[in-house]
């Protein structure tokens, strides 16, 4: 009698890094019955998620939801994709804190405020944003600056330091950084800066993100 071929339910899993073995594809859905269809969908979701680019936990988890994967089978592939690695929030937070202040200049308001959306736990969050040196997060709001200083030219001084605050809000500088190098700014370029108007409107662009100030 010829024999059966069996079906393989998805791509195998890279081995544990720690020296593990690969993790093996469950068995034929058809003899293990609906779940095993679940699992075999849920894993190519997952892995065409991730193809792009990391995600977080979260991310994943509500991809798995919407497309109608039960939360049993969910969290279980998740906690295996964590423990080979391919899903890890604390690598992912401080790679999207990276990525985000090389490529926009956030600060770390705005990037507490991504974090969240992305749901990744506060706790791990802090982690990440720990490590940007106040220093540096001045200096980009000073590059941030000098990039628009040539687009508030010919403006009146009250409305070219509403610009300059405003767009620092926006990328979560807080007040008393933006008023100060805004202030600075404009005096090396020549145009004197009163530092309380330059405080006032630097406070009043600031924008309501919803978040308790970081340490």
């Amino acid at each position: 009698m010829a024999s059966t071929e069996r079906r393989s339910s998805g791509p195998t899993l890279p081995g544990d890094q720690t020296g593990g073995s690969a993790w093996e594809p469950p068995a034929d859905p058809v003899v293990l019955g609906p779940e095993a269809d679940h699992e075999a969908v849920a894993r190519k979701i997952l892995l065409d998620q991730l193809t792009g680019r990391a995600r977080s936990r979260a991310e994943l988890s509500d991809r798995l939801a919407k497309k109608g994967v039960p939360l049993g089978v969910a969290d279980r592939l998740l906690d295996r994709f964590e423990e080979v690695g391919l899903v890890d929030d604390e690598a992912f937070a401080r790679s999207w804190v990276q990525s985000r202040r090389s490529g926009k200049g956030l600060a770390r308001r705005a990037l507490a405020q991504e974090l969240r959306r992305k749901g990744v736990p506060d706790d791990i969050a802090h982690e990440a944003l720990d490590e940007v040196d106040p220093e540096d997060e001045m200096e980009s709001a000073r590059i941030l600056v000098r990039r628009k200083l040539r687009s508030v030219t010919g403006l009146d001084h009250t409305t070219a330091v509403r610009r300059l605050g405003g767009m620092l809000a926006r990328k979560g500088y807080p007040a008393g950084t933006a008023f100060r190098v805004v202030r600075e700014e404009l005096d090396a370029a020549g145009r004197d800066a009163d530092s309380e108007t330059v405080r006032d409107v630097a406070v009043e662009e600031w924008p309501d993100t919803g978040l308790s100030p970081l340490p």
